[in-house]
């Protein structure tokens, strides 16, 4: 009992000097005569037939008004939802009527009642797509495309790579890491770049650092909670959940460029992803590939891989925000770097055998994991083309 209260009494005097000094504000005399300081960000903004419709959210030290609109300049009327002073990292949503031409471009500007001014320029005016009835299964259907499908095209290369027997599988298993090594790469450098979009008051780089931390050893806590590592099945299970929520940030994208109109883009996307996540079944199947197959736990694994991109698809039309985004793919950062940990533990053991002949030492492997490099990059021009 004593125990107990040595841990909760150090926690209550920080809570009762946090709590004096935002009640006390010791400082406040200082700033009396100092305007406050705002920070509007526009997290998103969707275009239709009714106008003009942004979601918006205040960063700065105090409560923002937002006291008129302009567009193009002019003085515009606007609802805001819900109404009056926006708070410290509130949000709202701002429908403006206002009669935008398709394919120009048209600025928007917010004005507080300080006399603040934030802007957002809309370089190409373009109807957001339908959001409901048909539309929505056909982004499902794109997200299943995109993810699903290319992990089942997958899987048919693994025979061939049993056929080789050891070298085979030391292939694959190298071909794999340099896959997520790629993924890797490529999910930081898209959280870090949403990130900046992001409102500085969330803090976004600590926030995605700390995500992708905290995953990444919550799922080595996870995966060794028998005593042992995960091996076989277990790991092709860690295997295709971190490519899911890769997948789920890819899905993401797709639907963000449909929201705002970017049909052409999104089609790229699309095939790009496709031809890009094919390698992601050989991923999910290496480490059992030496063992019987067991095809309803492979098309489960494959769900659980490319199911994620629909769901993205849906997020990324209905609820995109840079924040909410970076945090996802930060997420998946974090699970892709504790499969790449037990996969290349996993490749160290035969090394550590002393045998030389497999592993990561094995000509096979460096083989694997070059041919795994080249073709996500040269799969990767796809998504960027």
């Amino acid at each position: 009992m004593q125990g107990r209260w040595t841990l909760i009494l150090p926690f209550t005097v920080v809570a009762l000097l946090v709590a004096g000094f935002l009640t006390l504000r010791p400082f406040s005399n200082l700033t009396a005569g100092v305007p406050p300081i705002e920070d509007l960000t526009f997290e998103s903004v969707r275009l239709d037939e009714t106008g003009i419709h942004a979601l918006v959210r205040a960063a700065g030290s105090e409560p923002v008004v937002i006291a008129q609109v302009q567009v193009d300049g002019a003085f515009w009327r606007f609802t805001q939802t819900p109404a009056g002073p926006v708070p410290r990292l509130g949000q709202v949503a701002l429908d403006i009527p206002y009669p935008w031409v398709d394919g120009e471009a048209h600025l928007v500007t917010l004005l507080t009642r300080a006399g603040a001014a934030f802007e957002h320029e809309i370089a190409v005016a373009v109807s957001t797509a339908p959001l409901a009835g048909p539309g929505v299964l056909s982004l499902i259907g794109v997200g299943l495309f995109v993810g699903f499908v290319p992990v089942l095209v997958g899987y048919g290369f693994v025979p061939a790579l049993r056929a080789f027997g050891g070298a085979g599988l030391d292939f694959a298993l190298a071909l794999t890491l340099a896959l997520l090594a790629f993924l890797l790469i490529d999910t930081w450098s898209e959280a870090s770049e949403l990130a900046a979009e992001a409102p500085a008051a969330l803090n976004p780089v600590p926030a995605i650092w700390t995500a992708a931390l905290l995953t990444c050893l919550g799922l080595l806590a996870l995966g060794r909670r028998s005593g042992r590592a995960p091996e076989g099945i277990e790991l092709a299970f860690f295997i295709a959940l971190g490519i899911g929520v890769h997948n789920l940030g890819e899905g993401i994208a797709i639907g963000a460029s449909v929201a705002v109109g970017e049909v052409a883009l999104a089609s790229f996307l699309v095939l790009g992803f496709f031809v890009h996540n094919v390698s992601e079944g050989i991923a999910i199947a290496a480490p059992v590939a030496g063992r019987t197959w067991r095809w309803p736990l492979l098309l489960g694994l494959a769900l659980l891989a490319g199911g994620p991109a629909a769901i993205g698809t849906l997020a990324g039309v209905f609820a995109f925000t840079p924040f909410r985004a970076a945090l996802a793919l930060a997420v998946g950062a974090g699970a892709i770097a504790q499969v790449m940990f037990e996969i290349a533990r996993l490749m160290l053991k035969p090394a550590a055998a002393a045998t030389g002949e497999r592993g990561w030492r094995a000509p096979a492997a460096l083989y694997g994991f070059g041919a795994g490099l080249a073709v996500m990059y040269l799969t990767s021009i796809l998504v960027a083309a």
